[in-house]
């Protein structure tokens, strides 16, 4: 397997890396523990997850399989502050405050003694970045996290944070997580440019755009089927299955059987060689999920497909909307 620079660390890690969202509900806790194995047995080193997973049980799993398998020194352990974890005023966000109090609770369900990657999950238009940032510092100086990214940022606000970083001395964000497939190829058109010229990874979320690429949502289909994330994640994952989105889906799929490949390998296998790419994030449900996505670890996109690609979705455009999760998104993509 080659494994890949995380931005300008040094730091290597797989071009797939492990996400623990279902991890707890709705996968239980005993399939994940042994999706988790599966995955570092077969070279994945990097594993991603966050505090409002399933309400801190998806962090309570990975601390425990990581203490039963006794690997947590070979893994590159990701995860995620900002959202709500409870009901006070101070509960959620980009203070501080929140920030040194969930790192705390984090280390405690993940049954560690640092973060190697602690990731903001979302911007703040309110709080000012260097009170995020000199948190952040404040984490690293203390040995508890040892790198910072963020994820799901508008590219001016990651421009931002890296020269507030550099006028002020602080530690730098070494990476941002979009969300990005071939249905929504948005970040092309400033995000990508900016991480590479400035050395940041990038850990693309939701790279089989929630299952569409897979074939989960047929054309002909009348109703979403069972334990599809539609079915399970209501309007505002339902919004991103359009019309058009489904038929580059089928298109996918035509070309995936003509290559000997399923629908979900063709288009994890896009992502994940794309220009600026480090580690796109995968979320199997079951253990099936992840042995389809493994067979990627060893492949490389012919340079041939890029333009068959590029046809079904020109680069920097969208036919599914990815980044309707955020308030600094203006643009939606309906069909």
């Amino acid at each position: 397997m080659e494994y890949r620079a995380l931005g300008r660390t040094g730091v290597m890690v797989s071009p797939l890396c492990l996400g623990a969202m279902n991890f707890g509900g709705p996968t239980s806790k005993e399939e994940s523990i042994a999706i988790l194995d599966r995955a570092l047995d077969a070279g994945i080193n990097f594993i991603d997850t966050a505090n409002v997973y399933n309400g801190g049980e998806s962090e309570r799993i990975v601390g425990e399989a990581l203490a039963r398998n006794g690997k947590r020194d070979q893994v590159i352990l990701a995860t995620k502050v900002h959202g709500r974890m409870g009901p006070g005023p101070n509960d959620a966000g980009n203070s501080r405050y929140h920030i040194i109090k969930a790192c705390e609770d984090s280390l405690r369900r993940l049954q560690t003694d640092r973060i190697d990657l602690y990731q903001l999950h979302r911007p703040s238009q309110t709080i000012p970045q260097d009170e995020t940032l000199r948190a952040f510092d404040d984490l690293i100086r203390a040995g508890k996290v040892r790198y910072i990214g963020c994820s799901t940022h508008p590219a001016w606000m990651v421009m931002e944070a890296l020269a507030v970083s550099e006028r002020y001395g602080l530690a730098r964000y070494v990476s941002e997580q979009p969300p990005y497939n071939l249905l929504d190829r948005r970040i092309e058109n400033e995000l990508v440019p900016l991480a590479l010229r400035y050395g940041l990874a990038l850990l693309p979320w939701s790279p089989l755009a929630g299952g569409i690429l897979a074939g989960r949502y047929p054309l002909d289909a009348a109703e979403y089927a069972e334990g599809s994330r539609a079915a399970r994640a209501g309007a505002m994952f339902q919004a991103r299955v359009t019309r058009r989105g489904r038929e580059v889906a089928a298109k996918v799929a035509e070309m995936a059987q003509e290559r000997g490949m399923t629908a979900s390998q063709l288009a994890l296998l896009w992502v994940k060689d794309q220009p600026g790419v480090t580690s796109p994030i995968i979320g199997p449900r079951t253990l099936a999920h992840l042995e389809d996505a493994l067979v990627v670890l060893d492949k490389r996109l012919d340079d041939a497909d890029r333009p068959l690609f590029d046809a079904l979705v020109h680069p920097g455009n969208a036919v599914a909307d990815f980044h309707n999760s955020n308030d600094w998104m203006k643009a939606r993509i309906t069909d």
